[in-house]
């Protein structure tokens, strides 16, 4: 899963699907659509928040519509409000030809101090850039 784009108010994430996404019955496992609209919502308001503030998903709500057995699929998030607390997103998910597969929405806790993007890239040997360059 990557991050393709992100602005302010928005992001787009694609995964390429693979063997391990998919159930025995060979078609996307639902799990991969709340996955990618989880990291969407998450990262679609990040561009408007304080360097020093995280985000913490209270809920993921996910609509399955379709099935895919292969190919790439783009999450698009959209920031639907940021309140002194609360951040909404909602994220449809589409395969390469345009086709909606899922659909859902995130509500997602504004936490100051915690889950900061220092925080993050401490755990790891990812860097990310500041948000205001």
């Amino acid at each position: 899963m990557v991050i393709d784009d992100m602005g302010i108010g928005y992001s787009v994430v694609k995964i390429i699907l693979e063997e391990k996404h998919l159930s025995p019955y060979a078609a996307i496992q639902g799990g991969v659509y709340s996955s990618i609209i989880d990291t969407a919502a998450y990262w679609a308001p990040y561009s408007e928040l304080p360097e020093d503030v995280g985000l913490i998903s209270m809920d993921v709500n996910v609509h399955n519509l379709a099935s895919v057995t292969g190919g790439m699929i783009i999450a698009r998030g959209e920031r639907i409000k940021i309140g002194r607390t609360i951040c909404l997103a909602h994220v449809l998910v589409e395969s390469e030809a345009g086709r909606i597969l899922a659909e859902g929405s995130s509500k997602l806790l504004i936490t100051k101090g915690l889950q900061t993007i220092p925080n993050m890239t401490g755990y790891s040997a990812t860097t990310i850039p500041p948000k205001f360059i």
